[in-house]
């Protein structure tokens, strides 16, 4: 259902938008984009409105990105009353200006865009001043502001020619990536149901060396299943956004879905430790989980069934990123494990994973768990062989976090000479590592979060209907 709002909420909104942006400016003392919808009639927020939304905001955002231009603030907000970006940047008002009028009148999508700029001082940027012209009527072309004050044209007409350029530039991304016109919340929710479903599957596994699963907590002594449990439930919402934010960003380059991914993530990880009462648990799932949504919004579903299309995606999505994530990166503010193991070993982790398109998923873990169910196993059990291959496959720097570098080699020798007398352990022999894990406070979090990706590729492989 579309909700119609009324004159009162949207003066509420108004006044809100206004103190959100004197806050800002205050506190940052820089320029300020406050992006929102130019919508006609009591609807001002719906799937296909969003759509819209998000086709302006990526637009903006590649701007921002090719002039170089530093963002100090982003958020993104939902309401019944529209949606709004906030962009506090560090750069000249007048230039921001020419940007933004550049994407509103680019193409007729860019007349529904209101892209308001404010200097420093809170003075809104008018186009005019710049020499640019005024904006014209949806319908009939003159001055949008003399054909407002005169009412030349009814509410009814101007929703008219909204719905059309909005459909239009819409239904030009499915055509572009080859999308079929499901409903508009079908492919999010079923993605955000697989992934959550591969995510329990993930940590019900059992025996999982060093991990918490159905037997015990393995290394960790601040979690259990049950926190597992209480973080995964609040994750649903944002594999759902991460999917519909793929979709409505399909025909736009691969980069910029996993640019307004990572602002998602954020506020994910915020949900998960509200859940869990700051106990990490998700983090790096948050991370690959994610993109693998956003992959799906933005693929054809026939495709879906397909693991390679769907780690492509990824791959092209993340394009860069280890080399934009560490540009900077040097001993003395190197912070954390993973930064610290790229300069010294040149370890990409899970970024490098997610560059080349998951290699440890595509070529161990998920023909490993494939392998185990047509010999029999159960799903369980070829989960649990899986988890062994990836943690061979693949740098988990989880492990290493843990302990360090040659105990991590010696960990990988150890299961790799397990491996070749049987790529199947039984749970006797995974009982034994696990117990082994424990005593040296070993932990593969990077492998498990890899384990739940091929769960959710099988899922989708074996479940989803021929399209």
């Amino acid at each position: 259902m579309d909700w119609q709002v009324t004159l009162a909420q949207m003066l509420m909104a108004r006044e809100r938008r206004a103190f959100k942006q004197q806050e800002l400016l205050s506190q940052y003392h820089a320029s300020l984009i406050c992006f929102t919808m130019n919508i006609a009639g009591p609807v001002k927020n719906s799937p296909l409105i969003r759509q819209g939304f998000a086709l302006g905001k990526a637009a903006l955002e590649r701007q921002l990105s090719l002039g170089k231009i530093n963002c100090l603030y982003r958020e993104t907000t939902e309401a019944v009353t529209g949606s709004e970006a906030y962009y506090v940047l560090d750069r000249d008002a007048d230039a921001l200006k020419e940007i933004t009028v550049a994407i509103e009148d680019d193409s007729p999508l860019g007349r529904l865009f209101d892209m308001d700029v404010l200097s420093p001082e809170g003075i809104k940027v008018e186009r005019q001043a710049l020499g640019f012209p005024v904006r014209r009527c949806l319908i009939c072309q003159n001055p949008a502001k003399e054909c407002a004050r005169s009412r030349t044209h009814t509410v009814e007409e101007l929703q008219s020619a909204t719905w059309r350029i909005l459909s239009q530039a819409v239904a030009a991304t499915v055509s572009c990536h080859n999308l079929e016109p499901y409903p508009p919340n079908e492919v999010p929710k079923d993605a955000a149901s697989f992934a959550l479903r591969a995510l329990l599957y993930e940590v019900c596994t059992t025996p999982k060396p060093g991990l918490v699963d159905c037997g015990d907590c393995g290394s960790h002594r601040d979690m259990d299943i049950f926190t597992f449990m209480d973080s995964a439930s609040v994750l649903w919402p944002y594999f759902h956004s991460c999917a519909r934010i793929g979709r409505e960003t399909a025909a736009l380059p691969a980069p910029h879905t996993f640019s307004i991914l990572r602002e998602e993530g954020k506020k994910a990880e915020t949900d998960m430790f509200a859940a869990t009462k700051g106990i990490n648990t998700h983090k790096g799932a948050i991370f690959s989980m994610g993109i693998l949504c956003g992959a799906l919004g933005r693929l054809p579903k026939k495709h879906w069934k397909t693991p390679a299309y769907i780690l492509d995606e990824c791959a092209a999505m993340t394009k860069g990123l280890t080399d934009a994530d560490f540009a900077e990166l040097k001993e003395e503010n190197a912070c954390t494990t993973g930064q610290k193991l790229y300069l010294r070993h040149h370890i990409t982790g899970v970024r490098g994973q997610m560059e080349e398109g998951l290699p440890a998923v595509r070529n161990a873990g998920l023909p490993v768990l494939k392998g185990g169910l047509a010999r029999g196993l159960s799903l369980n059990d070829a989960g649990c062989a899986a988890l062994l291959a990836l943690m061979c496959a693949a740098t988990d720097t989880n492990l290493i976090a843990r302990s360090d570098y040659d105990t991590w080699q010696e960990t990988l020798a150890h299961l790799r000479k397990i491996l070749a007398d049987n790529p199947y352990p039984d749970v006797r022999t995974l009982q034994k590592l696990n117990r082994e894990f424990v005593e040296k406070n070993l932990s593969p979090g990077g492998s498990a979060d890899l384990l739940a990706v091929c769960y959710l590729l099988y899922f989708l492989e074996t479940e989803i209907k021929n399209v």
